[in-house]
């Protein structure tokens, strides 16, 4: 899971293996693949390095450079 920002401020976790889509028109949205929809403060970049970091660190046990365990 990672964790993001509603627009209202409260934190909250997102499971990524169920992210289909993330698309920013400004806010950014992550679309999962049940349809739900969820409006982020991070920015749409932000949400793929998270989960780009979250799947590196279950595959190989590593992070990207400069970042954070994602994986708690």
């Amino acid at each position: 899971m990672i964790k993001l920002t509603k627009l209202n401020g409260r934190p909250f976790a997102v499971n990524v293996w169920l992210v289909e889509q993330v698309e920013e028109t400004p806010d950014t949205i992550i679309t999962l693949n049940n349809g739900k929809k969820v409006i982020v403060r991070e920015r749409m970049e932000d949400v793929i390095l998270l989960c780009k970091e979250f799947f590196a660190h279950m595959h190989h046990g590593i992070h990207l450079e400069g970042k954070k365990d994602v994986s708690q």
